[in-house]
């Protein structure tokens, strides 16, 4: 148990930040719990949820008195929901631009007052924000790439539930594990059903309509909820459930010393020869399994044998994750 731990939230009066800083609160290892934010009402967030009986000290903190950096100061986890969010008929390229610059402000706050910190992105289109952020980490000499954590844990969560959901066994959600690979947007997020533990009936692999059905939901889950939340937001409170879920998976792995701790992130492949080979290609980031441990991704793991049909979605992704990747590399470059 970590005598210290400190975990800074930055976007922490938004639609997933708020919700996010209460599941944090829970956590009985963290002890300070700093939530920055542009908007004022981040302290009256900070106030709220101090009075939650769990052990982490809560503090609020806007841009005034140079708040960003005091709230990072130290950090050993950086969780980053900033950004604007989602509304109806905007891709996540439409978002780029605006939580581009917001997520490249951040990352260079942090290279100034936490470069040793675990930084998990949330905010979308996390493809090309990722890359964002390892350019500016890399331009100060401080990029980790085993550091560095693209959150898709949402995907994740969806490929459980939907699958269960498909099977007409919605109930025996949790009890479905689904492997989801690639990156974290529409046709480059792959959810390997077949690999799913435990199996999913062959029922669901025969009916092609189905399985492809079940498949274009996971990959566009969220804009199920754009359209249901009738330009009112987007996936917050499970991407909030999601988010935490990575959070808490690496703190119990990288600070409580928990073993064999496998989850998918969007991280720095660049150097995964075993990657390029399964894909064909070399490739400078992309969602794999990976081993968290005490330095955070200890080890990546290969996506293993997909099917017939998953090589195809494979084949689908790769391109478009390409572009996306390149596009954030080249947003910092002219700029640093």
């Amino acid at each position: 148990m970590p005598s210290k731990l400190k975990v800074t939230l930055v976007g922490a009066a938004g639609g997933i930040g708020q919700p996010l800083a209460l599941l944090l609160k829970q956590s009985p290892l963290i002890t300070e719990l700093a939530l920055f934010d542009v908007v004022p009402v981040v302290k009256g967030v900070a106030a709220d949820i101090s009075h939650v009986d769990t052990p982490s000290v809560v503090t609020g903190y806007t841009k005034e008195d140079d708040g960003q950096s005091i709230a990072l100061k130290d950090a050993d986890v950086v969780v980053i929901p900033a950004g604007v969010p989602r509304k109806p008929g905007m891709t996540r390229d439409d978002l780029f631009n605006i939580n581009a610059g917001i997520v490249r402000d951040i990352a260079q706050a942090i290279a100034e007052n936490c470069p040793k910190a675990f930084v998990c992105v949330i905010s979308n289109p996390v493809n090309s924000t990722v890359p964002v952020t390892a350019e500016v980490l890399k331009a100060a000499g401080v990029f980790d790439p085993r550091r560095l954590f693209g959150v898709t844990t949402l995907d994740v969560v969806r490929a459980s539930t939907m699958s269960a959901q498909a099977i007409d066994q919605p109930t025996s959600a949790p009890e479905y594990t689904v492997p989801v690979v690639g990156g974290h947007a529409g046709t480059t997020i792959l959810p390997l059903l077949s690999q799913a533990k435990p199996s999913l009936p062959s029922s669901l692999f025969s009916d092609k309509t189905k399985l492809e059905a079940l498949v274009h939901r996971i990959q566009f889950g969220g804009d199920e909820v754009v359209a249901a939340k009738a330009g009112a937001g987007s996936a917050t409170l499970s991407m909030a459930y999601a988010g935490y879920k990575f959070v808490d998976r690496l703190i119990g792995a990288a600070f409580e010393g928990k073993k064999d701790v496998v989850e998918p992130s969007y991280v720095y492949t660049k150097e995964n020869k075993e990657l390029e080979g399964e894909l064909g290609q070399g490739i400078d980031f992309f969602s794999v399994p990976v081993l968290l441990g005490p330095n955070g991704a200890e080890k990546q793991l290969p996506l293993g044998k997909l099917s017939e049909y998953e090589q195809t979605l494979l084949k689908a992704a790769v391109p478009e994750l390409v572009g996306s990747i390149n596009k954030g590399i080249s947003f910092v470059a002219p700029k640093l």
